[in-house]
């Protein structure tokens, strides 16, 4: 599959390799509205430079697009791109409003291609191990989670792009730009949101709009509760870490790998007290193998998603992380946005018209 990469940035440059380095796919252009970061990224890799959106997507060799721009920027561009019968990977988040994800979820169905939102850690061999433990019910009844990213960003981060810390591009702060693959991980173990209830501010930048700390509870809808913790004002910065618990287990994800895993044995009574962390199994599961407990490909995550999606273009099938599941990524983050301004509980608000 042949592609073009829309925002020549950090990101762009992370796609661009992904792609170049992939069985499979090829990288064919490079779009930026700024004709010189184009060309700099496109001459490493001997393919076109556009800085013309529309001359771009003209062309017919270019079978998809990977979105890697401001993400208040991402619905536009994703409708464009269906409307020249493009494929489409779209950087996450879906966009900053679920106004924004009606409209990629409209144009989705009205079109013949494919579209899907990076949550690369899904491929992770840790997700894939705790996600299948949950649902072959190894962890019993899974009662709670958290998903917890405290991570650094000095204010000449912030200062550095015009559009990093406003709600019209950035759509949020520490929870919508850095925490939200966390969250998504989080939402993707325990089911549907219900209601969230949150607080955050701005304790340690200035000249930004948003939040740089969220905390937030969650409610689901089979009972399951759940915290959010999302800053980028915890110097010098921890792994990201998840957390997964039921009446027959537990699991920790931290920094990526599977820190912790405990599943009672089938058949067998657990203990009537427990605390600490007893016989940690989580180098036995990863020495198990298996196709759902290593990385699809071997290689990154990056490159995982990837493949998962042009098999899923070639095998008539919605990819792994499809529109629907990142418009619910993204409503919880509204929810917790809206009951940190009222002061009340919010409901997520799941869009009826995302399939």
């Amino acid at each position: 599959m042949r592609f073009a990469v829309i925002g020549a940035g950090a990101i762009g440059t992370l796609h661009a390799e992904t792609i170049a380095n992939l069985p499979g796919a090829e990288l064919a252009a490079v779009v930026d509205v700024r004709p010189e970061a184009a060309r700099s990224l496109a001459e490493r890799y001997g393919v076109c430079p556009f800085s013309d959106l529309d001359q771009a997507l003209g062309r017919p060799e270019i079978e998809a697009v990977a979105i890697c721009t401001p993400s208040g920027s991402h619905a536009d561009l994703v409708q464009a791109a269906l409307s020249a019968d493009k494929h489409v990977v779209v950087e996450k988040p879906l966009d900053v409003s679920l106004e924004a994800a009606d409209r990629v979820a409209a144009a989705e169905r009205a079109s013949r291609r494919r579209v899907t939102v990076i949550s690369q850690h899904r491929f992770d061999a840790a997700s894939r191990i705790v996600f299948d433990a949950i649902r072959s019910g190894r962890f019993g009844n899974v009662t709670s989670g958290s998903a917890v990213v405290a991570w650094w960003r000095s204010q000449a981060y912030y200062d550095s792009a015009g559009w990093r810390g406003t709600w019209a591009l950035d759509g949020g702060g520490a929870l919508m730009n850095q925490g939200i693959h966390t969250l998504d991980l989080l939402l993707w173990f325990l089911g549907e949101p219900v209601e969230v209830f949150a607080w955050a501010g701005r304790l340690a930048h200035e000249r930004i709009e948003v939040e740089d700390a969220a905390v937030a509870t969650i409610r689901f809808a089979q009972g399951a509760l759940g915290v959010i913790h999302a800053t980028t004002a915890a110097y010098p910065g921890m792994n990201a870490r998840v957390q997964l618990h039921g009446d027959r287990g537990s699991a920790v994800i931290d920094d990526d790998r599977l820190a912790y895993f405990h599943a009672a044995q089938a058949g067998g009574a657990g203990p009537d007290l427990g605390s600490g962390s007893p016989d940690n199994q989580a180098g036995r599961m990863l020495e198990a193998g298996g196709p759902s407990q290593q990385p699809v490909g071997g290689r990154t995550s990056h490159s995982d998603q990837y493949e998962d999606f042009i098999s899923s273009v070639a095998d008539d099938r919605p990819p792994l992380v499809t529109v629907r599941e990142a418009a619910r990524t993204l409503a919880v983050v509204i929810a917790v946005y809206e009951s940190a301004q009222s002061g009340r509980p919010a409901r997520v608000r799941l869009l009826d018209g995302v399939d």
